[in-house]
């Protein structure tokens, strides 16, 4: 699945013989303020998320073996509640599990690489090994899609704003 949010593409795959996700975009950023977006609480509450919705960050210790811990809001409510441990953080990857407080057992296993292109852009690729293909395909019929696209475009803009 491919969708077109601005003048970049996200790539959404599904994995065929793992249940993995596999989100592939680019930015016209350097890898240090991508990354920045991503450990920042303050800067990737701003950004996660489809636009319909706010993040409020209620942990967050975006270190190797820290732990976070999210919910999206609508209207002033949570809706959905997330948390999960940095396994590692490091300038080029970070790796963390992702679950959703809804569904505790489905643990997920997260890496995110950045890696530098010329002209200062960026491309994350994120990984993601979900513990069933069930759990994978409830993932993506969820409108994970339309939340990872509304918010890359949103990083976007933040990080036409940041330096």
């Amino acid at each position: 699945m491919s969708t077109t949010d601005t003048k970049h593409e996200t790539e959404i795959t599904a994995g065929t013989t793992l249940p993995t996700i596999v989100v592939v975009r680019e930015f016209d950023a350097p890898v240090d303020r991508v990354h920045r977006a991503w450990t920042d609480p303050v800067l990737f509450a701003q950004w996660l998320g489809p636009k319909s919705l706010e993040t409020r960050i209620e942990q967050w210790d975006c270190r190797t073996g820290g732990s976070w811990r999210y919910s999206s809001i609508r209207d002033g409510e949570a809706i959905a509640s997330f948390f999960g441990s940095f396994h590692e953080i490091r300038s080029d990857r970070i790796v963390q599990t992702f679950t959703y407080v809804g569904f505790p057992d489905g643990v997920a296993l997260e890496t995110i690489r950045f890696d530098a292109l010329a002209d200062d852009r960026t491309r994350i690729t994120s990984t993601m090994l979900v513990d069933s293909f069930e759990g994978r395909d409830g993932l993506l019929s969820s409108g994970m899609d339309v939340g990872v696209t509304e918010g890359y475009v949103k990083l976007d803009a933040l990080l036409g704003r940041t330096a």
